[in-house]
């Protein structure tokens, strides 16, 4: 692995405002083009923030950056910090180190998706605003000590306003070159007033696709490849439990459509 540990300078009355641009643009900018972010610090003091980021090797770090030089995410982040204002941060440097052993175990970050349909069999898609090339299946990241079911339900809230009940899981994908195991479910929409979320969804709608149809909205493959999956499912049970003493939460059986 490849580290570049990237250290800002502020003001400390700046925190809040530099913390809202690193969520809203730096991070955003970076994830969505491979880079991993391994944790974010900031001193006692509140006088510098440093974010560690992990690549592959040097030679995925180069690409990370050539593609996102030409991001729209990224103009739109030195306009915003050009309307805050230079002192958003007063400077930053960077230096890039190598492990020296393996101390960790392995380690995945588990994402949810949904295919939602409403009552005239459309599908709720998304468009994000660091993935704004393509419409997608709402969804995110399961965050620490959350349930794969209670994280799609919120995830979808978030991004869209919509309230779903989840039939099952379609699929299960794991992608090796950002070490992300995603799983997808299909639910149904049940109420809510759709609406994008600021700074992550700019567009939220039903939509009508198929597998005729569906390369004209979804535009990435492995994201065509879970759709495609789930619009003709086959169900898989799945539960949810704890141990010592051992607790089963909830468990769906597998499905026939």
């Amino acid at each position: 692995m490849f580290h570049r540990r990237k250290t800002y300078t502020i003001r400390p009355e700046r925190l809040q405002e530099f913390t809202d641009f690193f969520h809203t643009y730096i991070y955003p900018i970076q994830a969505s083009h491979g880079a991993r972010l391994v944790g974010r610090w900031v001193t006692e003091d509140k006088s510098e923030v440093m974010a560690l980021w992990e690549y592959r090797d040097r030679e995925h770090y180069e690409q990370v950056e050539r593609d996102y030089r030409g991001s729209t995410l990224r103009r739109d982040a030195m306009k915003q910090r050009a309307r805050l204002g230079k002192e958003l941060y007063i400077k930053s440097s960077e230096e890039f180190m190598m492990p020296t052993g393996h101390y960790t175990p392995p380690r995945a970050i588990v994402c949810v998706t949904a295919y939602i349909t409403n009552e005239a069999g459309e599908v709720l898609l998304v468009k994000n605003m660091h993935r704004n090339d393509s419409f997608e299946m709402p969804g995110g990241q399961v965050e620490e000590h959350e349930s794969i079911v209670d994280a799609i339900h919120r995830e979808v809230r978030e991004e869209t306003g919509a309230e779903i009940k989840v039939e099952g899981i379609t699929g299960i994908y794991q992608n090796v070159s950002s070490r992300v195991l995603c799983v997808t479910f299909r639910a149904t929409y049940v109420s809510g007033d759709l609406r994008p979320q600021a700074g992550e969804t700019q567009e939220v709608g039903f939509y009508k696709v198929d597998a005729s149809n569906v390369g004209d909205y979804i535009k990435r493959e492995h994201f065509q490849m879970r759709f495609l999956d789930a619009m003709d499912p086959t169900y898989m049970p799945y539960a949810i439990y704890k141990v010592r003493p051992y607790e089963l939460i909830e468990r769906i059986e597998r499905q026939s459509v």
